[in-house]
């Protein structure tokens, strides 16, 4: 396999990711341009995150495409450190990563500045270096690493950015980081990462190791019910962002907030046990939600 083949299958298989979301990124019904934007900044943020958690491709290519030496590819920090090299080359020059030229042509578009990208370097830098949060505060300040960024590139890219549109796609992007960490609980501690803040594990007694069982106690399920709440609270906080855009764009940003709603009922529905595995909302469920949501009910 030649270098350009080795490429264009790792920017397809980071692409292809896309159709496991639980709400696509740039699904059908939006327009051409937006969607291509949609799924540049989608490539960027989904490579990140599989440098961050150690989920690239066998091999090493990517770290190799980054310059990265042979005996450090599986360094998360040196490769993360790489990917910023080139992510600064979207800017000024020509990045290296068969995604990050992709990226270009939507930034330059686009009008679209670093700053949410290194927020997401960022994240993922933080991931290497900090596996427990002490407060809610201090996960918030995580999110608005981790999650945030995603919701003002997509108004960035849809011309819709306002500083009230940011402040509400704020509210619901850490939401559902939030909600996603709640799913992925047993996932995460196998990563060594716990995101449930440890001032809330020990008002509802829980220790660590109540997280390594199959099935999950009275209390852990409480904890997960409480954060549920925050995350709940959230969502109807980021809500009135869907009903100040119009158009095809309305169905987007429903779909994240319906996406958010959905999950948290899957979790109530599993009376708040996520050991066995993640919770997640049926289709039926996502378009009720998606249809409430759209109405401007609760």
């Amino acid at each position: 396999m030649t270098g350009t083949d080795t490429a264009t299958a790792l920017e397809r298989a980071t692409l292809d990711k896309a159709a496991r979301e639980n709400f696509p990124v740039a699904p059908f019904f939006l327009p051409r341009a937006w969607r291509t934007d949609l799924m540049a900044v989608y490539g960027f943020a989904r490579l990140v995150d599989d440098i961050g958690d150690g989920d690239l491709a066998p091999g090493g290519a990517d770290a190799r495409i980054l310059g990265v030496a042979t005996e450090q590819a599986d360094d998360r920090l040196a490769v993360l450190d790489a990917f910023e090299t080139d992510l600064r080359r979207v800017f000024d020059g020509t990045p290296h990563h068969p995604l990050l030229r992709r990226l270009q042509p939507t930034v330059r578009r686009r009008g679209l500045t670093p700053e949410p990208f290194l927020g997401l370097i960022a994240a993922n830098r933080q991931d290497q270096l900090v596996t427990r949060y002490e407060t809610y505060d201090d996960l918030r300040a995580y999110c608005e690493l981790s999650a945030n960024p995603v919701g003002r590139l997509v108004l960035a890219v849809t011309g819709t950015e306002t500083p009230e549109r940011v402040r509400r796609s704020d509210a619901v992007c850490t939401a559902l980081q939030i909600v996603e960490h709640l799913q992925d609980v047993a996932e995460d501690l196998g990563r060594d990462r716990i995101y449930l803040p440890a001032q809330d594990m020990k008002r509802f007694h829980v220790q660590e190791s109540d997280l390594a069982v199959p099935s999950a106690g009275a209390s852990v399920r409480a904890l997960v019910a409480f954060e549920c709440q925050r995350a709940r609270d959230l969502l109807n906080e980021g809500a009135p962002l869907v009903g100040s855009v119009h158009g095809r764009l309305k169905l987007l940003l429903a779909g994240f907030v319906a996406g958010g709603k959905a999950a948290v009922r899957a979790i109530a529905a599993a009376d708040h046990d996520v050991l066995p595995g993640p919770p997640r909302p049926g289709k039926l469920q996502l378009l009720r939600e998606a249809g409430t949501t759209l109405r401007g009910e609760g």
